[in-house]
């Protein structure tokens, strides 16, 4: 059978591994050599020496040289438990080889190692998605399984330009009709077949027609874990990959172990983090957070108030009844950014709703003042939610406070979003805010809700400042 060249997404970045080893060698090498110079420690350049070897070979029994590693979020938390590798082994070597006790000072030598190695990863991060979003260093897939499946998993990757794979083509299992228009290569029968290999002459002729470096796998009653296994046989020896779909959607790697019993593969699934240390913790660093953002930002503050004052007629501030966790309702306050009595009016606007779910959205909404315009641009007007935080009612990072309107159309699903409490900005704020559909927001949410992590905030507060700023979405 004659083969297409398979598509090597790795061959599109081979200046990664080279550039990444690099610029860890020198940047344990040199940062370590100068510092001990510095402190007349002896056998500096020795142990620039030990540190610019080990570092790289740390990444590389940690496979932070990988095209895995580069494309993960949680990269720099690798890296953060490499150095920590990397501190310890260097000061069992100064034992080892009876060298004089390093000071505490000597080790900030290896601050540089981290920040380097961090800012490096990053770069290959962001090359990388950029790369995937122009349709580059791409893999393959053909997908096998019921045709609802497939139709499925290809939904499910199209929300998303940053992650690796494409589907090229389909081998549904039965005669089910795959609506997702991926080609259909060809079929495999319902009932496993007498010979073992044919799953596998099918399959990999579907992977050779379109050029497919990997196939996803869907088990199902049709196909059995047996029938998978013997389809792996195959592949592996025409070197294809193979990933099994174990049909669980946005749960975030960390709270997925992997275990095995009896022969069965197991994956553990850990519970969302809403209680114990983690979540006290959060609490705390929410009022802090909010007192200090509150002291730093009075005097913007008081400007604000007096804008909203001077440009309509009214309160500074408004107050509007939300439901925030467990059903709670609470008072929030914002800016007003309205005519006096918009509420009343917004009864004759709902035929102009531009949500398609419980939210009420108008981009030209006539009730909006001028300045409560470029109030909400920049999301100004949730300022005094600060005070919120500040009293326990809302969070700096979660789901956004509904109205209790909103709440009485929920159903289950929607429901969860109220298991934790509202915040300030989220996952909605830095990923289109009001440009989103209801189904786009309460994903994110339940993303949030289930995986929530106090990095994860970290990461959404760094990311709001640049989505404030940018002032698209918000209206």
């Amino acid at each position: 059978m004659a083969r297409h060249p398979v598509h090597r997404p790795e061959a599109r970045a081979r200046w990664y591994a080279p550039f990444s080893v690099c610029v860890d060698v020198l940047a344990a090498a040199v940062p370590v050599a100068a510092t001990f110079m510095e402190i007349d420690q002896s056998h500096p350049l020795r142990l620039a020496v030990a540190a610019a070897l080990l570092w790289p070979l740390i990444g590389l029994v940690s496979k932070r040289y990988t095209p895995v590693a580069w494309g993960d979020r949680g990269g720099v938390r690798a890296v953060m438990r490499d150095w920590l590798v990397l501190v310890g082994a260097l000061a069992t070597l100064c034992v080892v080889c009876g060298l004089d006790s390093l000071p505490a000072e000597a080790f900030t030598a290896l601050i540089p190692t981290l920040l380097l190695t961090g800012v490096c990863q990053k770069v290959i991060h962001r090359h990388l998605l950029a790369a995937r979003r122009d349709a580059r260093a791409l893999r393959h897939v053909v997908v096998v399984g019921e045709a609802p499946t497939v139709d499925a998993v290809v939904g499910q990757l199209a929300q998303r330009t940053d992650h690796e794979y494409v589907i090229v083509g389909a081998c549904p299992v039965g005669d089910g009709e795959v609506r997702s228009g991926v080609p259909v290569c060809v079929r495999l029968p319902r009932e496993a077949p007498e010979t073992p290999e044919a799953d596998a002459v099918a399959v990999l002729a579907a992977a050779d027609e379109l050029a497919a470096d990997l196939v996803f796998v869907a088990p199902s009653c049709h196909m059995s874990g047996e029938r998978v296994r013997r389809l792996s046989w195959m592949l592996y020896e025409q070197g294809r990959s193979l990933m099994v779909l174990p049909g669980i959607v946005d749960v975030a790697r960390r709270r997925v172990r992997l275990t095995s019993a009896a022969g069965l593969t197991l994956l553990h699934i850990a519970p969302p983090l809403q209680r114990g240390l983690h979540t006290a913790t959060k609490a705390v660093l929410d009022r802090l957070g909010a007192l200090v953002l509150i002291v730093l930002l009075s005097p913007l503050l008081l400007l604000l108030a007096l804008a909203v004052r001077l440009g309509s007629p009214g309160p500074v501030l408004y107050r509007q009844t939300r439901v925030g966790r467990n059903v709670t309702p609470f008072p929030m306050w914002k800016f007003r950014t309205m005519v006096v009595g918009a509420d009343r009016l917004k009864s004759g606007l709902e035929a102009e709703n531009e949500n398609d779910g419980h939210m009420f959205k108008m981009r030209q909404d006539p009730r909006v003042t001028p300045v409560g315009r470029v109030l909400r641009r920049y999301s100004l007007d949730e300022l005094p939610q600060l005070f919120n935080i500040l009293f326990g009612h809302m969070s700096l990072v979660g789901p956004r406070p509904p109205l209790p309107e909103e709440v009485a159309k929920y159903n289950g699903v929607e429901m969860r979003r109220l298991s934790i409490k509202p915040g300030l900005t989220g996952l909605w704020q830095v990923s289109g805010r009001s440009d989103l559909s209801w189904r786009e927001t309460v994903a994110l949410d339940l993303r949030y809700v289930d995986n929530w992590s106090l990095s994860g905030d970290m990461n959404v507060m760094a990311r709001t400042l640049r989505a404030v700023l940018d002032g698209q979405g918000a209206y």
